[in-house]
């Protein structure tokens, strides 16, 4: 089980990395759309890096992983809340839906 907690630590820090490096466009694109100012998407952003970046400390120090991944899993319940407040089909959820579930996992885990 504890393989598999890291791998989706990993898994985690991996994805939102990959967003906010390399599909940032798509970041900016979102946050216009739910009316967010660009102040409120660099802090999320540097929250949600200094997270991710956790969350890969985790792996060697297990003690960061449950307060990582709650605060994590609390900015994938609000990204549900903006996506659905603008009413983007499922398919649009579904990647801040997953990673959800993988931070309650983790949180599971780590109780």
């Amino acid at each position: 089980m504890e393989n598999l907690a890291n791998l989706v630590q990993i898994v985690i820090a991996l994805s939102v990395g990959f967003v906010w490096i390399f599909r940032f466009h798509n970041v900016e694109k979102e946050f216009k759309q739910f009316g967010l100012n660009v102040t409120m998407r660099s802090f999320v952003g540097a929250i949600k890096t200094a997270l991710a970046t956790l969350l890969l400390v985790g792996v060697w120090y297990p003690g960061f992983v449950l307060i990582s991944a709650a605060l994590m899993g609390l900015f994938m319940v609000s990204a549900q809340y903006f996506h659905f407040r603008a009413k983007n089909p499922f398919q649009q959820r579904l990647p801040s839906l997953i990673l959800l579930l993988l931070c309650v996992f983790l949180v599971g885990t780590a109780l």
